[in-house]
């Protein structure tokens, strides 16, 4: 069965890898249950299968992948038909902590990072083979060219470590770029002494031109701007910490 394009599909085929994954993912199981985003052929479902203690779930998309599965584990009542970025959390797991692994699809990865996000409260730890360039850019420190609104937002709540590094032929078809599976682990922050959604519009509005100084980004949210620490004006979006970012929200929120 081959690949679609449409659906940004590359198999995973080294073995080795599967396992190293699937045991890393059920290591340290602090979540109630382990649902995997896009299994494809399965060939990280069969070692998490014989891994986990959990209850174990997977969610696919493209329909000839249902058929296939459903072909290969006749008696696995987990396979959930249905898009990632759909998934209502709330209705499937009702007060249940979740563990999301995946080799997850590169044309929806960073969705798939902010779908996490909106349903944080129910997942401690993500392990997810991305692009390598994807990886970076959601673990980097500020400072980094690669550091970026996707940077921010998730390190609001997680913690990123790089775990192993993907040459192209661990896949069918193999992709143009390298991969990276990355591990985000939630923090100990439970709630923000600002509002969220302004903070991810300051967020968004400064990285939209992040060359800019923020005295000329901001201007566009606050055009009073004398509230504002000048150290803050004169610097660009990627020279602010987390903690700067939210410092800034409370600031134009008061």
């Amino acid at each position: 069965m081959k690949a679609k394009k449409s659906f940004g599909q590359h198999f995973l085929i080294d073995r080795s890898l599967s396992e190293d994954i699937a045991r890393q993912v059920t290591r340290d199981a602090e979540y109630d249950i382990l649902l995997e985003v896009g299994p494809g052929k399965g060939a990280l479902t069969e070692h998490l299968m014989r891994e986990t203690r959990k209850p174990f779930f997977a969610v696919e998309a493209d329909k000839d992948m249902i058929r296939y599965l459903s072909h290969k584990y006749p008696d696995w009542k987990g396979l959930l038909p249905m898009d990632f970025l759909k998934l209502d959390f709330s209705d499937f797991f009702v007060n249940k902590s979740i563990g999301i692994v995946g080799n997850f699809p590169y044309n929806i990865s960073s969705q798939i990072v902010f779908r996490m996000l909106d349903n944080r409260e129910q997942i401690p730890v993500m392990i997810g083979m991305f692009q390598r360039e994807m990886a970076k850019r959601i673990i980097s420190p500020p400072g980094s060219k690669d550091y970026g609104v996707i940077s921010v937002l998730t390190q609001l709540y997680y913690e990123g470590t790089l775990m192993f590094e993907v040459p192209p032929h661990s896949f069918s078809p193999p992709p143009k770029v390298h991969s990276q599976v990355i591990r985000l682990q939630r923090n100990e922050r439970k709630e923000l002494p600002c509002d969220y959604n302004r903070l991810k519009n300051i967020v968004k509005t400064t990285f939209s031109q992040r060359r800019k100084m923020l005295r000329n980004t901001l201007r566009s949210i606050i055009p009073d701007l004398d509230k504002i620490p000048k150290e803050y004006l004169t610097m660009r979006p990627e020279q602010l910490s987390v903690e700067d970012f939210i410092r800034l929200a409370c600031i134009i929120q008061s």
